[in-house]
């Protein structure tokens, strides 16, 4: 795809106004093995009657802007020095805007999933490997496309901040570029606070089922490797989250209420699982994040923008999976959020610290939920988009927003070419 995308310009955008010189630690939980890699979205705007070219000079201003109460976003992440965590080293070094073209994609394109995995690789041309060797921890491509949409792309450090956080940023970001706020608003909470989950020695020894190893008894992890994965994405209108809440408390022995996202990522994890044909005493886990803002004692502060969740875990067989039904993978997927309180996620920040435990992939099917973040909504003078994802489409599964249609979860996951077809037809046939 390096030929349907051309950038035209790089820019190092620094804060607009003098920012501190200093070292600032990240928390144990920023500092996870498994968090050092770049969050990327992807936001696709409507062609407009008259494109705004000046949209590009707009953006690198308000990007400056943002960049000043936002600023460990312009440092570079490192090593501590005795090896003890990360830490963002802040001296306004810069944050990279890139602008581009492309004379092939238009909006139409974003309307279906991609054809590979990478098929969107170049609309965030600045791919960074190793997020602790000196690059920006924040990169923005604007892509102007052939029928005069654009394509926003944004490659977040997931090190110094997660989804909720980034996503604030990502708010106040649109809002300077249609130069909206007011003092006071510009004034509003971003704190850094990372102290606040530094490791504590736990008061009880608690089970982490997300950090353990299963067997690999059939060659998991070469499939994924080896087989060509399929983007897919299908969309649940809220009627279809009604029937599988039905379904779920139906077959259930309990009587409890379930949430959308419990039933949906219940209903996903058991169409990947039957679609994949595994063993049936292959243990499979779904990991996803859960929220810890107000799951800690005390709460953390609004406004804190670094990684504030754990890893859910809800574990069990191919056999019960597939066998004991929706109501029993929704079950699985509650438990392992009540799991979760603030001695839980101490122990958390204890194990990563100091044992650097990180989960496997075997038979894991990592889910994320984008969809409550707002991403639907992000204006930056192009009015709203009418695409939201990620950049790239692998077997991480998204949970995302549906523009214009906000009772609506779009779920896209690239899944092994074999196992493609059965996953959809599992997918979208609930009762099956």
């Amino acid at each position: 795809m390096g030929s349907l995308v051309h950038v035209k310009e790089a820019t190092v955008i620094t804060p607009s106004d003098q920012t501190p010189s200093s070292v600032l630690s990240l928390s144990a939980l920023d500092s996870q093995l498994f968090l050092r890699f770049t969050i990327e979205y992807l936001l696709v705007y409507p062609p407009v009657s008259d494109p705004d070219y000046s949209l590009s000079v707009r953006l690198k201003s308000a990007l400056s802007r943002a960049l000043v109460p936002y600023f460990p976003f312009s440092g570079r992440v490192r090593e501590k020095p005795d090896g003890g965590g990360l830490e963002v080293n802040c001296r306004g070094q810069g944050a990279l805007f890139l602008e581009a073209v492309s004379n092939i994609l238009t909006c139409l394109d974003f309307q279906k999933p991609p054809r590979h995995v990478t098929s969107w690789r170049k609309l965030l041309s600045l791919h960074v490997i190793d997020v602790l060797a000196g690059a920006p921890p924040l990169v923005v491509q604007l892509t102007w496309l052939r029928d005069g949409g654009a394509a926003l792309a944004v490659g977040v450090n997931h090190c110094v901040s997660d989804g909720i956080g980034s996503a604030e940023f990502l708010a106040l970001f649109a809002e300077l570029s249609k130069d909206s706020l007011s003092q006071t608003e510009l004034r509003r909470k971003h704190l850094w606070d990372r102290q606040l989950l530094m490791p504590s020695p736990a008061r009880d020894s608690l089970s982490h089922p997300e950090f353990n190893r299963v067997p690999d008894l059939c060659g998991f992890v070469n499939r994924f490797n080896a087989e060509r994965l399929v983007p897919t994405s299908v969309v649940f209108e809220r009627q279809k989250l009604n029937e599988l809440k039905k379904l779920a408390s139906r077959l259930g022995e309990f009587n409890s209420k379930h949430t959308s996202f419990e039933v949906l990522s219940a209903h996903v994890w058991r169409s990947w699982a039957r679609s994949l044909n595994l063993p049936s005493n292959q243990i499979l886990k779904l990991l996803f994040s859960i929220n810890i803002r107000d799951r800690v004692k005390p709460s953390l502060p609004n406004g804190y923008y670094g990684n504030a969740f754990v890893v859910g875990c809800a574990q069990t067989t191919v056999k019960d999976l597939t066998d004991k039904g929706l109501s029993y993978a929704t079950m699985l997927v509650k438990q392992a959020k009540e799991r979760v309180g603030d001695d839980y996620v101490r122990s958390v920040a204890e194990a990563v610290s100091k044992e650097r435990a990180s989960p496997d992939s075997v038979g894991v099917l990592i889910l994320s939920q984008w969809s409550r973040l707002g991403l639907e909504k992000l204006d930056f003078g192009l009015g709203k988009p009418i695409h939201v994802g990620s950049v790239c489409c692998d077997r991480y599964c998204l949970l995302l927003p549906v523009p214009e249609r906000s009772d609506a979860v779009k779920v896209m996951v690239a899944v092994p070419s074999s196992a493609v077809d059965a996953y959809e037809n599992l997918v979208m046939s609930p009762n099956a």
